[in-house]
C-alpha cells in the first residue's frame, strides 16, 4: 500500500513538473515574439543631428516609433545610455507581415542581431553597428558616425562607413524588404538582456508628452534626440531638421493578398476595433493635409 502510495506520488510529482515547464516555455515565446501589431504603419524616420556623448560609456540607442492606442504613433528620442560591460544594442523595429504592422523590441546582447535593415543611422545602416566596439571591458568610438568630444571621450577611432539616405521606418512589402543572414540569426539565439530600467522610463516618459505624438508633431519631432534618457529640456535636446512621409495603412486583401480588416492593438485581441480604425484614419486624413500643407510652403521658400 505504501509502495502504490509513493508510486502515485512521483507520477503526481512529474505532471505537475512537466505542466511547469511547458507553461515557462510559453511565457518565454510570448516575450520574445511580437508584442504589438497595428494596421498603419509608422511614419518614417525623421532628419535629426546626434547630442554629444556625455562620457566615457555611454552607448548610442537610436530613436523609434512606438505606438500607444489612444494616441498613435510616438516618438521616443534617441538617446545615450550607460551600457551593459561588452553588450551591444540591437535596436527594435516594425515588421508588415499577415496585414500588421508589428514590432520586434530590441534587446543587449553580445552581437548585433537583425533590426530590420532599417537605417537609423549614427553606425546602425542596417547591418550591424558602425559606430563603435569594445575593446576588453572599454568601449572604443567610431568618430567618423558618432558625435564624442575628444576632450571627455579618449577612447576613439575612425572607420569609414557608408551612409545611406533612406528613412524607411519598416520591414517587409512597402518598406525595407530585407531578411537575416544566417550570421544575424545565430546572434538572435545567444543569451539577450531586455531593455535597460532608464530605457523603459524614457519610452514611457515619451508617451506621456503630447508633442511627440505624430498627430502632433506631423513627423517632425522637436525632441528628437537626448543626451540623456528622459532628459526632454535643456541645452542637449536636438529637433527634428525634417520629416519623413506620413504613415499608410497596411495594403488590403486583394493587394497583396494578405492581411485582415480593422485594427489590432495586441496579439491577444484579435478582434477588429471598427471605432479606433476609424479614428486613426481620420488622424492620418489630418496628418497628410498637414504634411502636404508643409511641403508646399517649403517649396515656395
Amino acid at each position: 500500500m505504501k509502495m502504490k502510495r509513493s508510486v502515485r506520488w512521483f507520477v503526481f510529482g512529474i505532471l505537475m513538473l512537466t505542466v511547469s515547464v511547458l507553461s515557462l516555455s510559453t511565457t518565454s515565446s510570448a516575450q520574445i515574439g511580437i508584442g504589438i501589431s497595428v494596421r498603419i504603419g509608422p511614419p518614417a524616420l525623421p532628419v535629426y543631428p546626434q547630442p554629444m556623448c556625455p562620457g566615457p560609456g555611454y552607448f548610442w540607442t537610436p530613436g523609434y516609433w512606438a505606438w500607444n492606442d489612444a494616441g498613435g504613433y510616438y516618438w521616443v528620442p534617441g538617446t545615450w545610455v550607460v551600457a551593459p560591460v561588452g553588450m551591444l544594442w540591437t535596436p527594435g523595429y516594425w515588421g508588415f507581415a499577415g496585414g500588421f504592422y508589428g514590432w520586434h523590441a530590441g534587446y543587449w546582447g553580445p552581437h548585433v542581431g537583425f533590426y530590420g535593415g532599417i537605417n537609423y543611422g549614427f553606425g546602425y545602416g542596417g547591418v550591424g553597428f558602425g559606430g563603435g566596439e569594445w575593446r576588453g571591458g572599454a568601449f572604443f568610438y567610431n568618430r567618423s558616425v558618432v558625435n564624442v568630444n575628444v576632450t571627455n571621450v579618449t577612447n576613439v577611432y575612425n572607420r569609414t562607413v557608408v551612409v545611406n539616405n533612406v528613412h524607411t521606418s519598416f520591414n517587409g512589402a512597402g518598406g525595407i524588404e530585407a531578411r537575416p543572414t544566417p550570421q544575424e540569426e545565430a546572434y538572435g539565439r545567444e543569451p539577450h538582456t531586455a531593455a535597460l530600467a532608464a530605457q523603459t522610463e524614457h519610452e514611457h516618459a515619451a508617451s506621456q508628452n503630447r508633442q511627440l505624438f505624430a498627430s502632433e508633431n506631423h513627423g517632425r519631432p522637436a525632441i528628437a534626440a537626448t543626451a540623456r534618457p528622459g532628459e526632454f529640456s535643456g541645452p542637449h535636446v536636438q529637433r527634428a531638421s525634417a520629416a519623413g512621409e506620413p504613415s499608410h495603412a497596411a495594403p488590403r486583401p486583394g493587394n497583396n493578398g494578405t492581411g485582415n480588416q480593422g485594427q489590432m492593438s495586441s496579439h491577444n485581441n484579435p478582434k477588429p476595433d471598427k471605432a479606433a480604425q476609424k479614428k486613426m484614419e481620420k488622424q492620418q486624413r489630418a496628418q497628410e493635409k498637414a504634411e502636404q500643407k508643409h511641403n508646399s510652403r517649403e517649396q515656395h521658400r
